[in-house]
C-alpha cells in the first residue's frame, strides 16, 4: 500500500482563466462561480498543510514537464476539462502525465475516451444489458435522417461536450423540422457532432462513485425543478447547471434523492459500479440517470472528473456518506498515488 507523505507537493492543473486568487474579497458571486472548484481545492489542501502550485494550461504541454522536472511534485491534481480549447483533448494531457511517470488525480486517459462519447458509452453499457435511451448520431457534413424506430419527443445534445453545453428548453423536439434545426445548431454553434436521444419524462438522478478497484457509491442526488417554465420540461440545461441567478429564479436545487425504494436504491448502486467498470473508469466519477415515471432507470452518461467544488452534488453525496470535503480531496489524492505506484 502506498504511504501518503504528511506534507505533499501538489501541482494543480487548470485552465488559465480558472487560476484562483488567494482571496475571494472583491469578487462577485458570478465571478467566483467560474473558479470555485479550483479555489476550494487549492485553499483546502493548503489548510491541510500541503504545498500547492497552480499551473494554467491551455495550448502547450512543455510547462507541465518543466514544473514536474524542476519541482518534482508528489502528485498532479488534474482539474483540466479541455486542452487547446477542445474537450476531447483532455485525455491527451493525462496520457502525457503517464509518459512523465508522475501520479495524477482523477480518471485515466482510456476511461476518458470511453466515457466522452455519449453514443459509444451507451453502446458499451447496452451490450451489458443496462437500459439507455434509444438514440441516433448526426455527424457534421453528412445528411442525416431520423430512423423511423426513433420516436418523438427527442432531446438533442452535443455528442462529446460536457456540462450540458448547448442544452436548453429548445433541445427537446417533437418534429423532424425542429430536430433538423437543433442538429444544425449543435453542428454550427457548438462545433461537434450531435446526438438525438429518446426524451425520458421523469427525475434527474446523479450517483457519485469513487475508487480504483474497490468502489464506493455515494447516496444518489437529484436535480429538482420547482418552477418549470410553461410548456417546458424538467431537464438539466446549461443555465440550470451553471447560472446561479437562474437557479434561484427557477427554483432549481440539488438534494438527496428521496422516496427511492430499497430495491431501486440497490439497483442504482449496483448499476453505477457496473457502468464504472465497463467504461474502465478510475479515480472518481458521476453517473447520470433519468428515472422514468414508471420507475425504470435509464443510463444517460458518465462524467469522469466531475465538478468537486465544496457545495456541488458530488461533494454533497460524499458528505451524506460521512466524507467531508478535506477527506474527499485526500481520498482522491491517495487513489492517484496508488495508481501511480
Amino acid at each position: 500500500m502506498t504511504r501518503t507523505p504528511k506534507r505533499l507537493r501538489v501541482l494543480m492543473l487548470t485552465h488559465p482563466s480558472f487560476v484562483p486568487p488567494d482571496s475571494l474579497e472583491g469578487f462577485s458571486e458570478k465571478e467566483i462561480y467560474h473558479f470555485k472548484t479550483d479555489y476550494d481545492v487549492k485553499t483546502t489542501l493548503k489548510e491541510l498543510g500541503h504545498e500547492v502550485r497552480v499551473l494554467g494550461v491551455q495550448d502547450e504541454l512543455l510547462p507541465i514537464r518543466q514544473e514536474v522536472e524542476e519541482w518534482d511534485p508528489h502528485i498532479v491534481f488534474n482539474l483540466l476539462e479541455e486542452f487547446q480549447g477542445i474537450a476531447e483533448f483532455d485525455q491527451h494531457v493525462t496520457g502525457y502525465l503517464e509518459l512523465l511517470r508522475v501520479p495524477f488525480t482523477g480518471c485515466n486517459p482510456r476511461g476518458l475516451v470511453l466515457a466522452r462519447g455519449k453514443a459509444l458509452s451507451k453502446k458499451l453499457v447496452g451490450h451489458h444489458r443496462i437500459q439507455a435511451p434509444a438514440f441516433h448520431v448526426f455527424h457534421r457534413g453528412r445528411k442525416g435522417r431520423r430512423p423511423r424506430s426513433l420516436e418523438f419527443p427527442l432531446i438533442v445534445k452535443s455528442l462529446t461536450e460536457e456540462g450540458s453545453r448547448g442544452i436548453s428548453q429548445a433541445s427537446v423536439v417533437d418534429s423532424d423540422e425542429a430536430l433538423a434545426e437543433r442538429v444544425r445548431y449543435v453542428h454550427e454553434k457548438i462545433g461537434t457532432d450531435a446526438i438525438a436521444e429518446q426524451y425520458i419524462p421523469g427525475r434527474e438522478i446523479y450517483a457519485g462513485v469513487i475508487g480504483n478497484q474497490r468502489l464506493t457509491v455515494f447516496p444518489p442526488r437529484e436535480m429538482v425543478f420547482k418552477n418549470v417554465p410553461k410548456g417546458g420540461v424538467a431537464i438539466a440545461t446549461e443555465r440550470a447547471k451553471h447560472d446561479p441567478l437562474y437557479q434561484k429564479k427557477a427554483g432549481i436545487d440539488q438534494c438527496e434523492a428521496r422516496n427511492l425504494t430499497p430495491e431501486l436504491m440497490q439497483t442504482i448502486l449496483r448499476t453505477t459500479k457496473r457502468i464504472y467498470r465497463i467504461l474502465e473508469l478510475d479515480g472518481y466519477a458521476r453517473i447520470d440517470y433519468r428515472l422514468s415515471e414508471d420507475g425504470t432507470l435509464y443510463f444517460l452518461e458518465a462524467n469522469p472528473n466531475p465538478e468537486i467544488a465544496e457545495h456541488e452534488e458530488f461533494t454533497a453525496g460524499a458528505a451524506a456518506a460521512g466524507v467531508d470535503f478535506p477527506e474527499l480531496l485526500m481520498r482522491i489524492i491517495r487513489l492517484g498515488l496508488m495508481r501511480g505506484a
